[in-house]
């Protein structure tokens, strides 16, 4: 099915389901996605030749220029961004120069439009790096995936490039003090022949024991709502059902956001 990639440093703004009016910074090769998972549901496609991830990434020069004339050129037109986001595509943390790009983005928000907030999404698998968790803990909202908390589930669902000890993962966000947002992405379908639901009692109930260990300042659930590259055997989940997920993580007194 199309999936799209996105051909520039700077994208949008775009209205985002999540973020608001959210000014979007790509840190990796236009068209052309690099990440170390190979999730079944994402829009960016297929991630191809995942060990060989080196390819023409943009400088941190040009980041920061690239940047700068768009914020200097929203604020002549008073486009007040909600969300400077770091999304594109694949991981945005695999870039080298990660933590000093988060250093030159807050430098040229603070110029600009102070009010703003600063996001990144990524897949959670470099926090271990001492310099992107130190990087993630200065931004704004730093949004963390955990999709599950079954090894079994992680590998079809994100087809992750080394294998994905969970148990260690949910400690290592426990390691951020309540300084991330968890997002979860919850669907049900079929992939290579094999049943796949993150929405089954057993999921959702160890799950939400994740959650509580995490202490996260918020949760946002969702679902698909873009093509998939699997070919078209992956359900949404309702909304009802999401937001019957979310008003168990509320119970845990913590605020949660769903999109669907």
């Amino acid at each position: 099915m199309a999936t799209f990639l996105f051909d520039e440093i700077i994208f949008g703004p775009v209205k985002s389901r999540r973020l608001g009016v959210s000014l979007g910074i790509n840190l990796l090769p236009a068209k052309r996605k690099i990440c170390n998972f190979n999730c079944i549901y994402c829009e960016c496609g297929w991630t191809l030749d995942i060990d060989k991830t080196v390819s023409h990434l943009p400088r941190r020069e040009e980041v920061y220029e690239a940047l700068e004339l768009k914020l200097s050129g929203m604020k002549v037109k008073s486009q007040s961004p909600d969300v400077i986001t770091y999304a594109g595509n694949g991981e945005p943390t695999l870039h080298p120069d990660f933590p000093g790009i988060i250093d030159d983005s807050i430098i040229l928000r603070d110029k600009y439009f102070p009010k703003a907030k600063i996001a990144v999404l990524s897949n959670s698998t470099t926090i271990t790096n001492p310099l992107v968790k130190a990087a993630l803990i200065k931004v704004d909202m730093n949004i963390l995936k955990l999709d599950s908390t079954f090894d079994s589930t992680v590998k079809i669902h994100n087809q992750p490039g080394k294998l994905i000890d969970v148990e260690e993962l949910i400690n290592n966000l426990a390691g951020f003090n309540g300084k991330l947002i968890i997002q979860t992405l919850f669907l049900r379908g079929i992939y290579n022949g094999i049943v796949i639901d993150n929405t089954t009692p057993v999921e959702i109930n160890t799950w939400l024991k994740a959650i509580e260990r995490i202490r996260p300042s918020e949760v946002m659930i969702y679902t698909i709502s873009r093509d998939t590259p699997e070919g078209g055997q992956l359900n949404k989940v309702p909304g009802k059902e999401l937001r019957g997920i979310a008003a168990l993580v509320e119970k845990l007194g913590i605020k949660t956001q769903v999109s669907h």
